[in-house]
């Protein structure tokens, strides 16, 4: 009896794992369509709000939900409490909620290569600077969606098979 009972608590807690590396999988796309959004939204009150950066980003942080929000919200917080450049901000609320994304290094970097050169420029060069950062995460979520239709089913059938295995294993 304690043996089926291990053993089905071994099984939940493998199939549990492979569901939740499953989740990653999928959360990944969903978060840089999101943040595409995002962008896009700050390029509208940029260009033709003529919103001033730390309001426009208190904005996108109610619309958006989390963990984005919480880096619109740090950004802007940044923004107006601290003597900080634009650059520095960014880069500190990119670090802060990064590991509560599920975003890869490759997106690190374009988030941060756009903070670089955002509100250094004019109107219409910041919106090119958009553009480009919106290319580059329309291809990195291409890749996303890729992995997620390649490995999904695969880790969650790992997760369950692990989990037999390592019952025969131990019976």
């Amino acid at each position: 009896m304690m043996k089926l009972i291990g053993a089905v608590f071994i099984l939940i807690a493998t199939t549990w794992a492979g569901f939740e590396a499953s989740r990653h999988l999928t959360e990944r796309p969903r978060q840089l369509r999101q943040l595409k959004s995002a962008l896009q939204s700050l390029e509208a009150e940029i260009m033709y709000g003529h919103t001033p950066l730390h309001e426009a980003s208190r904005r996108l942080s109610a619309q958006l939900s989390k963990p984005l929000s919480w880096f619109f919200e740090s950004f802007a917080k940044k923004l107006t409490d601290s003597e900080t450049t634009v650059k520095e901000a960014w880069e500190e609320s990119l670090k802060e909620i990064w590991k509560m994304t599920a975003f890869k290094q490759g997106e690190f970097e374009i988030m941060k290569q756009f903070g670089e050169t955002l509100g250094r420029h004019d109107r219409l060069s910041q919106q090119k600077q958009i553009m480009l950062t919106l290319s580059h995460l329309e291809r990195e979520e291409a890749d996303a969606h890729d992995r997620q239709v390649k490995y999904e089913r695969m880790v969650k059938s790992l997760g369950f098979l692990s989990g037999l295995l390592l019952i025969i294993l131990l019976m």
